[in-house]
């Protein structure tokens, strides 16, 4: 049997110690929008991080099997390459999810604008097809598919 106090399993002095001023929420959604401003002006743009690609010909100019080793190179470069755009990606959403999500905590969820509620799950869904199956992962020594 829980204690009078608890309501949902939570007492209410530690409800009460959960709920978050509307100045500390101010002051996080502030923080977070610097953090995304930083990303979006940095190297780790996602955009700017996508753009730095290299074509295989700027190692060789040979078949693979004249210089397999190159190719190797260009594979495993293009790999980390993809995945480091994806994380930049992921991340920028991440963040931009957290305004939005601090921001509904702080005023409720529902009363959002329907624009700002239809870009939160619009981020979700962007974030999922940003991750990676467990079919499709990589080992990362072989370069082999994984089943699990």
């Amino acid at each position: 049997m829980l204690p009078s106090d608890m309501v949902g399993g939570v007492s209410a002095t530690r409800a009460a110690n959960l709920e978050a001023s509307g100045e500390a929420l101010d002051k996080f959604v502030g923080q977070v929008d610097s953090v995304l401003r930083a990303l979006e002006e940095s190297a780790g743009n996602p955009t700017k991080v996508g753009a730095q690609g290299i074509r295989a010909t700027s190692l060789t100019s040979g078949g693979e099997s004249e210089f397999p080793e190159a190719h190797g190179l260009y594979k495993q470069y293009t790999r980390v390459h993809h995945e480091l755009t994806t994380l930049s990606k992921s991340l920028h959403l991440q963040i931009e999810a957290i305004g939005i999500a601090v921001t509904g905590a702080r005023n409720g969820f529902d009363s959002l604008e329907e624009e700002q509620r239809q870009r939160f799950w619009a981020i979700q869904a962007e974030i999922k097809k940003l991750q990676p199956k467990v079919d499709d992962q990589q080992h990362a020594s072989s370069g082999t598919k994984t089943k699990a």
